[in-house]
Parts: C-alpha cells; sequence; structure tokens
C-alpha cells in the first residue's frame, strides 16, 4: 500500500505472513516525528484554551441559571403570598357585600316602616289641625285657649312647621294637592292662626305675645315664589290682615322694613285672591295716620300706585273693586301732602 506524507511517496511492504513493517525514509521519519512532537506541544495548548472558554462559558450559563431559577423561586413565594392575600380579600370583600347587603334591606325596611309612620302622623296631624281650624272659628274656643295658657306653645311649634314647610317647597307646586296630608296639615295651621287673628282677644294676644309668629309669616310670604301655594300665601295675608286691626298690631307689622316691598311683590302674584288680600293689608296700613307717618314717603311712589291701577282692570270684581278703593286711597294721600307742602 502506497501513501503520500510530506509531499513525499512512503512505500509500504508486507513481510512474512505474520509481521507487518512499513520502510519510511530516515529523514521523513523525523520529520514526521517532529510533527508528532509540534501536535503533542501545541495541541493541548489549543484544546485547553478552548475548553477553558466552554468551561467559562457553562460556569456563567450555571449561574444564570442558579439566579434564574432563585428569582423563579422568590416570584413564585410572591406570587403564592398575593393570591393568599386576595383570597383574604375577596372572602372579606363578599362577606362585607352580604353585609351591605343585609344593611340595605334593613335600611329599606326602616325607611318603610319610617314613611308609614310619617304618613300615619300627617294625617293624624292633618286631622287633629283641620278639627283646631274648625274649633278656632268660635271666640268661646280661642278665649278658653288663651286662659289655658297653652296657646304661645302652639303658635311656635305653628311658626316653626310653616318655615320648615314653606323652605322645603317645590317651585313647580303651583296650588295645593287636596289629596296631600301635609299639604292639608300646613293649611289647618295657617287657617287656626288666620281664625284666632279674627277674634279679639286673640288679636291681641298675637299683636303683643307672637312677634315671633308674625315676622316669620312676613318672611315666608317673601320667600314664596309668585304662583306658588297660593292658598297658603291668602291665609298668611289674612292673619296678618286680622292683627292689623288691631293698632298695636298693625304698628309693629309697619315697623317691619320689608312690609311695603313685600306687598308690592305679591301685586304681581299670578294668583289674583293673593293680589286681593294684598290690597286689603295695604288698605289698612293706609287708614292709619300713625302708621302713614312712620312709612314716610314710601307710600308716595308713583310705581306703587302704578301696580294698583294695573289691578282696576281685573276680571275678578271683588279684586277691581277693591284695587280701585286702594287707588283712591293713594291719591288722596298723595293730594294731601302736596296740600301740605303747599300751604307751609
Amino acid at each position: 500500500m502506497a501513501s503520500s506524507l510530506g509531499g513525499k511517496s512512503l512505500v509500504l511492504g508486507l513481510q512474512g505472513a505474520q509481521d507487518s513493517f512499513v520502510r519510511v525514509r530516515k529523514s521523513d521519519l523525523d520529520k514526521l516525528t517532529t510533527e508528532v512532537m509540534q501536535l503533542r506541544e501545541f495541541l493541548p495548548r489549543v484544546l485547553n484554551r478552548d475548553l477553558m472558554e466552554m468551561l467559562h462559558k457553562a460556569r456563567a450559563a450555571h449561574t444564570v441559571k442558579e439566579q434564574f431559577t432563585q428569582e423563579q423561586e422568590q416570584l413564585r413565594q410572591e406570587c403564592l403570598h398575593l393570591q393568599s392575600r386576595l383570597d383574604a380579600v375577596q372572602t372579606e370583600c363578599q362577606k362585607e357585600r352580604e353585609e351591605k347587603l343585609l344593611l340595605r334591606e334593613q335600611l329599606w325596611q326602616s325607611g318603610a316602616e319610617l314613611q308609614q309612620q310619617a304618613d300615619f302622623c300627617s294625617s293624624l296631624g292633618s286631622a287633629s289641625c283641620s278639627l283646631l281650624w274648625s274649633c278656632s272659628s268660635s271666640e268661646q274656643t280661642v278665649t278658653h285657649w288663651l286662659a289655658d295658657g297653652k296657646l304661645q306653645s302652639f303658635l311656635l311649634v305653628a311658626a316653626q312647621t310653616l318655615e320648615s314647610f314653606v323652605r322645603s317647597l317645590d317651585e313647580e307646586v303651583k296650588a295645593e294637592d287636596h289629596n296631600s296630608q301635609e299639604h292639608q296639615f300646613v293649611l289647618a295651621v295657617a287657617g287656626t292662626i288666620t281664625n284666632i287673628a279674627a277674634v279679639p282677644c286673640g288679636r291681641d294676644f298675637l299683636s303683643s305675645s307672637a312677634h315671633v309668629l308674625l315676622d316669620t309669616l312676613m318672611k315666608l310670604l317673601e320667600l314664596m315664589k309668585s304662583g306658588v301655594f297660593p292658598k297658603l300665601k291668602v291665609l298668611m295675608l289674612m292673619a296678618l290682615y286680622n292683627v292689623s286691626i288691631s293698632i298695636k298690631g298693625l304698628k309693629y307689622i309697619s315697623e317691619n322694613p320689608g312690609l311695603l316691598p313685600l306687598i308690592w311683590t305679591l301685586l304681581d302674584d299670578g294668583d289674583w285672591e293673593v293680589c286681593l288680600h294684598s290690597l286689603r293689608l295695604l288698605q289698612s296700613v293706609l287708614l292709619e295716620e300713625e302708621v302713614l307717618l312712620l312709612l314716610g314717603s314710601s307710600l308716595l311712589d308713583p310705581e306703587l300706585q302704578a301696580r294698583v291701577s294695573g289691578l282696576t282692570s281685573s276680571k275678578q270684581s271683588s279684586l277691581r273693586v277693591t284695587a280701585q278703593q286702594t287707588l283712591e286711597d293713594l291719591q288722596a294721600l298723595t293730594q294731601g301732602r302736596r296740600s301740605k307742602q303747599s300751604s307751609l
């Protein structure tokens, strides 16, 4: 068999049946030996460098793997902790939801019971005050109330009731609701006050001992919008008019700086009965000389006469007649003041 080594041919021969020999030139053998020795010297270096790099990479990969494994384990523990907290929060949330539903049910039941009680109280109050309203039309009844000494406390409660109702009154409520117990209750309270003021002894009591009530009535009339619940306005105006029949009551009402502005406003109300009773209250003021001196030039304002004059063309005969009478009183007052000034 022949092969090439280092560019030179080697002759291989077989001698004998059992042993094999290779015939090589000494120079080739030396060269081969040299190459083998070089390979023995340099091959480990090359292999060691690559091996070291591989080992370094393997260690680095192992380190990264361990770090990743630790981080993964840490994340797993955190996930377990968060899951545990989530389960606890969900359990607590479910518990609170059930408690909330229970409380809502209890609140609804309490609200229903409270509404039933409120309806009952309104019905009872309406019925009771309707009886009071009816009874108060008797002078003897009012006299008995004054003798019992309970009228003052009733009037204080009545003032608070009216104020609470008016301050909560919806502007859309244009007239009393005959099916509303609350409206009937409030009207009965105001009607009772009006009847008390219609009796001389009751009128005198209001003029001297119920100033809070009188102030409240004027304040509430000022707060109520035009056209809103006119029946209640009429009853309060009637009460003030009845009180004004008493000289003492008229003086007290006239001392309120909001009286004339209130009358001016009510003369523009959309309800003719409100305008009518506002005119009657104004007439009561015009009849007392001492009050005229107190109010001074406010009654001579041309705008006031213009508003009264506008009502003289009303389709309602009672309002038209009252407006004409009031206008004549205002004109007479104006003429009298001018005569006094010219005589001076």
